[in-house]
């Protein structure tokens, strides 16, 4: 008897719990799916990936044909690196420098003419403004090699994301203008959207979590978190979107399948 008595008596404390529990039906979605391209027009040199094909967040993914760009580059940085120029202006300011004082001690004995003092003045004016030019020169030559680099990187495809490969649109060889050259998908984490009654809108928050239970043959139950609950609600169907992360660590689940959420 006392048996029965704590069997019913758990089943009564726990009855409340299932009754509150509500489910739904989802849909497991990548978290983002991105097409990428080339920021400029060019020439396909590799395309180093396939469908199917795991990439990591700056991996590359495509370059362009770039011989002439890199020259360009290495011109630019030969011109950056040259330090005669600047060295041969701070010589000569040092030289006119020593120079004006000389005449200006001799000046002050009244041993030289205004006129001599004041070509001496003027040589060092110059030769500071010639040191600056050739500093400005030094700075430009610096600036444009950075700008070379800039356009060799962009001839290079990065991977924005971790993620995989859906699909591969072009070839070593084709020319590239505005078409994407892959597109990617991310799945960690994956994105769980599920539409639900009206009734619900009141329990559902944002941060809660949820039970998620893809179905045959994947299976398993998961935990994602509540990211997105739509604010309008659909007034034909009663219903309003839910979004939920889930982690998906290691890449173990695809997107694109069906589940069932369950919220507490």
């Amino acid at each position: 008897m006392r048996t029965v008595n704590s069997f019913l008596l758990v089943f009564f404390l726990f009855l409340p719990i299932c009754l509150a529990a509500a489910e739904f039906r989802g849909l497991i979605e990548p978290h983002m799916v991105i097409k990428i391209g080339s920021p400029i027009e060019g020439v396909l040199a590799t395309v180093n990936v396939d469908r199917g094909d795991f990439v990591r967040k700056g991996q590359i993914l495509a370059t362009l044909q770039s011989g002439v760009e890199k020259a360009s580059m290495e011109v630019a940085r030969a011109r950056s690196e040259m330090e005669g120029p600047v060295r041969g202006k701070e010589a000569s300011k040092v030289l006119f420098e020593d120079k004006k004082n000389r005449i200006e001690r001799i000046y002050k004995k009244q041993l030289s003419s205004p006129a001599e003092m004041e070509e001496a003045n003027a040589n060092m004016v110059v030769a500071a403004m010639q040191l600056k030019e050739a500093q400005e020169n030094k700075r430009i030559a610096e600036l444009e090699y950075k700008l070379a680099s800039e356009v060799v990187n962009r001839l290079t495809i990065l991977s924005p994301i971790d993620g995989v490969v859906v699909e591969r649109f072009l070839y070593t060889g084709e020319y590239v203008k505005e078409q994407p050259v892959v597109k990617l998908a991310q799945i960690n984490p994956l994105n769980v959207e599920v539409i639900i009654l009206a009734q619900y809108f009141p329990s559902i928050k944002v941060g809660m979590n949820a039970k998620v239970i893809p179905e045959a043959p994947f299976g398993g139950e998961y935990t994602a978190v509540v990211k997105i609950v739509d604010r309008v609600i659909d007034a034909a169907s009663g219903t309003f979107g839910v979004r939920l992360h889930l982690p998906n660590p290691h890449n173990r689940l695809p997107a694109g399948i069906k589940c069932k959420v369950i919220f507490p």
